[in-house]
C-alpha cells in the first residue's frame, strides 16, 4: 500500500475486502497507518486466508499494544521508513548548514524551539537581543524573585521586527540572577513553567526616541519598569528606571545605589571606592520628578566585596545598594 490516508482511505483493506483478496496474499504497509482495518487483517492471517503482512505504520502511533502484535506472519516494525542511508547522509548535511548559518550570519532555521530568523532579520535583532538581555538582567539583579508578570513595550522601529528572540533574550536576562543553566532557548518555558505571565506591546508612542523597550516587571509586592534603545543603532543603553532618567552602558561590573537626593553622595561614594583601591570607570546619575529621589550607576574596573558594599550602605542619604554583573 502507498497511498495517503484521507477520509476516502481510511480503512481501504476492511474486512470484506481483505476476504476478497486472493489466498495467500501478502500484504506491506508503509505508507499510513489506518489503511487497513488492524483486526481484521489479524482475523484473515490467523485464518490463513491472507499468507503474511508487514507493517511499519498503525492506527495508533507509537504503537505500544496492537492486535496484530505476537502474530507468527506479521512483521512490525517502528515508523522509520525515511531512515535510509542516503537519508541520514542528507539530514547530517542539512544540521551542518544550518548551524554555520546561524554561527556565521545568526541565520535561524527549522528550529523546534526557537523563532525562525532570516539573515537579514539577525543583522537587525543582534543589537536588540544584547539590548533585550540586559535590560532583563537590569531588572532581575536589581528586584526580587516572586515574579508573576513581564510585560514588553516595543515603541519604533523595533516594533516592527520579529520581537520573539528579543523576548526571550529578556526573559534569560531576567531569570539568570536565579537560576542556573537558563538560555536564550530554554528561557521562556522555564518562564511559564514558574506561572509567569508574558505579555508584548507593540506601538508607535509619540516619545524621545526613535525605537525604545520597556521591561515591566510585576512581582508580590512590586513594580520595577526599566527602559533602553539603541544609539547609532548598535550601542544599547539604559535610559529609564521606575521614572528616573539616566544614561548608562551596561557593562562589567556596576554598583547600583539609590538615594536621597542630597549633596555629598558622590564624594562619600567616591572616598570609600577610592581607600578599597577601587577604580571608577564611569559614574551615572539620575533623578526622579519628584523631589528627593535619585539613582547611581556605578561602573567599577573590578569587584567589590560585602564589607565595603555595606560600608557604602551605611552613608547617610542611601536607601540601597547592589553590586551588579553585565
Amino acid at each position: 500500500l502507498h497511498t495517503p490516508l484521507t477520509d476516502g482511505t481510511r480503512n481501504i483493506l476492511n474486512a470484506d475486502r481483505l476476504k476478497q483478496a486472493k489466498k495467500g496474499v501478502i500484504i506491506v504497509n508503509c505508507a499510513r497507518g489506518g489503511l487497513i482495518d488492524e483486526a481484521a487483517l489479524r482475523e484473515q492471517v490467523d485464518a490463513g486466508h491472507i499468507g503474511a503482512a508487514a507493517l511499519d505504520v498503525f492506527a495508533e502511533e507509537p504503537a505500544k499494544e496492537n492486535v496484530v502484535f505476537g502474530c507468527e506472519n506479521i512483521i512490525c516494525t517502528p515508523h522509520l521508513g525515511a531512515s535510509t542511508s542516503e537519508a541520514q547522509e542528507n539530514v547530517a548535511v542539512q544540521v551542518a548548514e544550518q548551524l554555520s548559518e546561524y554561527l556565521t550570519k545568526g541565520t535561524v532555521t527549522n528550529a523546534l524551539n526557537l523563532a525562525s530568523v532570516s539573515a537579514e532579520d539577525a543583522a537587525k535583532l543582534a543589537p536588540y537581543t544584547d539590548l533585550g538581555e540586559q535590560l532583563g538582567s537590569f531588572a532581575g539583579q536589581i528586584g526580587e524573585t516572586g515574579i508573576k508578570k513581564v510585560t514588553v513595550e516595543y515603541d519604533g522601529a523595533v516594533a516592527e521586527l520579529n520581537t520573539k528572540p528579543i523576548l526571550s533574550a529578556i526573559l534569560k536576562g531576567l531569570l539568570e540572577p536565579n537560576l542556573e543553566s537558563v538560555n536564550i532557548v530554554n528561557a521562556p518555558v522555564l518562564a511559564k513553567e514558574r506561572d509567569i505571565a508574558i505579555a508584548e506591546v507593540k506601538q508607535n508612542r509619540d516619545c524621545d526616541f526613535s525605537t525604545l523597550i520597556t521591561v515591566r516587571v510585576e512581582s508580590d509586592r512590586q513594580e520595577r519598569v526599566v527602559s533602553g534603545t539603541l544609539f547609532a543603532e548598535t550601542k544599547p543603553r539604559l535610559v529609564e528606571y521606575n521614572g528616573i532618567r539616566l544614561e548608562a552602558e551596561l557593562t562589567g561590573a556596576m554598583l547600583y545605589i539609590q538615594n536621597e537626593d542630597k549633596p555629598g553622595l558622590i564624594g562619600n561614594v567616591g572616598k570609600l571606592l577610592g581607600d578599597a583601591n577601587v577604580n571608577i570607570a564611569n559614574f551615572h546619575l539620575g533623578r526622579g520628578e519628584k523631589a528627593g529621589e535619585a539613582v547611581a550607576l556605578i561602573q567599577i574596573d573590578s569587584t567589590v566585596d560585602s564589607a565595603l558594599l555595606q560600608n557604602i550602605s551605611k552613608l547617610p542619604s542611601v536607601k540601597l545598594v547592589k553590586l551588579l554583573e553585565f
